[in-house]
């Protein structure tokens, strides 16, 4: 009876995101923290569903490196459960994301007067400085800043090379990198509505001071602490790294 109980999560799931993407767009005019609260909401109904419906026991580790000062996190994405976790979790943030989000009613709207950060991924280098511009200002503005450095959701085992975006934006902004592991998608499939019942962890890992080095040289620490938690905690690392 998993999947029926995968659909009941979804419907959910789907249902509070309508629910809450409303009142976050009739709620344009209020103050940020405002609209914040609203999507915790939204992202805390989606946990509870996830684990009263599926058994999805997420837990958080690491709580202590989240600096008092707004950040750049990179965020490994394997499923959709991240990006909710990062709004139950984290402090008020801003998100990163294709601009074609944007696009969809009403959710897409929300995004928008969430202050997201929207662009298109086939610009290249205009993307990075259009991140950088828009991140700087979110920084300033006391938020942080939530990037899947990969850019799409990764196959469970697999990782590809970091975007320089978000390395970029921190060496700018003089703020520090705070990088995201989690096992997800030991649980969730990338299709389908069965979700195995077992305990999530999200691993926030301690702060990288992006002063001194290039970009990309801080993303390969980032990504080296990554994907080393991953092998850690993620049974489909140790299955690949035992190759079965």
């Amino acid at each position: 009876m998993l999947w029926l109980r995968g659909l009941i999560f979804t419907f959910v799931m789907y249902g509070a995101a309508l629910v809450g993407s409303s009142l976050v767009v009739l709620l344009f005019w209020a103050p940020h923290r405002v609209r914040w609260a609203v999507a915790v909401g939204w992202a805390d109904t989606c946990l509870w569903a996830g684990r009263f419906f599926c058994g999805l026991d997420v837990h958080t580790e690491g709580r202590e490196n989240i600096p008092d000062e707004p950040c750049v996190f990179l965020i490994k994405h394997t499923t959709a459960l991240e990006t909710y976790w990062q709004i139950a979790a984290l402090p008020p943030s801003c998100w990163v994301l294709k601009r074609e989000l944007l696009w969809l009613p009403v959710f897409g709207w929300s995004l928008a007067v969430m202050r997201s950060i929207a662009i298109d991924r086939k610009a290249g280098g205009s993307a990075v400085k259009q991140v950088i511009a828009k991140g700087r200002d979110r920084l300033a503005s006391g938020m942080s800043v939530c990037i899947f450095p990969e850019g799409t959701r990764m196959p469970p085992g697999e990782t590809r090379r970091y975007g320089v975006s978000g390395a970029a934006l921190a060496q700018e902004a003089a703020c520090p990198i705070v990088p995201v592991a989690h096992n997800a998608g030991d649980f969730w499939p990338k299709r389908g509505l069965r979700k195995r019942p077992g305990q999530i962890r999200f691993c926030i890992g301690p702060p990288i001071d992006p002063a001194g080095r290039r970009p990309k040289e801080t993303n390969v620490i980032a990504q080296q602490w990554v994907e080393a938690k991953m092998a850690d905690i993620s049974d489909f690392y140790k299955e690949r790294a035992h190759g079965t």
